[in-house]
């Protein structure tokens, strides 16, 4: 039995990643979250070997909005740069400014069966 693909979230803190792992998880998708923003390697993420890259991302507005962020804009500016690869290498980019949750795990959910990797409403593989 072939095993479904591997889809690997990377993006800013606060973007979504964690909120969008758990939904897609929830349809029934393999997913890995990766704080590629904190790694000492830009390409670490290669190291799990995804079948899709999904890139986050979100204004710095957005975060202090979603989260008590102690640190500042030039972190901020400093996580966009070191996730520069990553958003070069992404199947998928996915700005999450005006998305709720649930309207973000459907959108990917959409752009993912567009990409042939959906799921059917039964959790099976899309064909």
């Amino acid at each position: 039995m072939q095993q479904d693909p591997l889809i690997v979230i990377v993006g800013v803190c606060a973007s979504g990643k964690t909120t969008l792992g758990n939904g897609l998880r929830n349809l029934g998708y393999r997913v890995r979250t990766f704080a590629q923003e904190h790694s000492v390697s830009r390409r670490l993420w290669q190291y799990l070997h995804p079948d899709v890259l999904v890139f986050l991302e979100c204004s710095y507005e957005t975060i202090r909005k979603r989260r008590r962020a102690f640190w500042g804009v030039e972190r901020y500016r400093r996580q966009l740069n070191w996730l520069e690869d990553a958003r070069e290498q992404a199947d998928l980019i996915v700005r999450t400014d005006g998305f709720s949750p649930e309207q973000l795990v459907q959108y990917v959910h959409r752009r993912l069966a567009e990409l042939g990797i959906g799921r059917q409403e039964d959790g099976s593989q899309a064909s």
